[in-house]
């Protein structure tokens, strides 16, 4: 079995859960709105962070060598989706951007290490 070094974990966590709640707010939340927060710049933006954190997490979970060029991209697209969903002024777009903040600033700071592979269990 292998484990991952704690910062690796936490940004996979981070992944998952910005993953989680963008695919949340935009199928339960967006949708029901209708609107604005259906608008396809809006639309194509919340999708695009649903799958890079997908994939970035899935990078890291697998130890790829190429984990830090795919975080620096979500790192990018959630900050991108965090300022979208930031512009609506309720509580679950304002709770979606800032699980997207958290999310950028974990994944910036992976695509800013060396390469880490997980480390063999003890």
């Amino acid at each position: 079995m292998r484990t991952h070094s704690e910062d690796v974990r936490v940004c996979i966590e981070l992944c998952w859960q910005c993953r989680d709640t963008c695919q949340d707010t935009f199928y339960n939340h967006c949708l029901d709105q209708g609107g604005a927060h259906v608008a396809h710049d809006h639309s194509v933006l919340m999708n695009d962070c649903i799958q890079a954190c997908q994939t970035a997490a899935d990078f890291m979970v697998r130890g790829s060598e190429h984990h830090a060029a795919e975080c620096a991209a979500c790192a990018e697209v959630c900050e991108a989706c965090a300022v979208s969903c930031d512009a609506f002024d309720c509580d679950e777009m304002k709770a979606c951007a800032e699980v997207c903040r958290r999310c950028a600033q974990s994944c910036r700071k992976m695509s800013e290490m060396p390469h880490h592979a997980p480390m063999a269990a003890e």
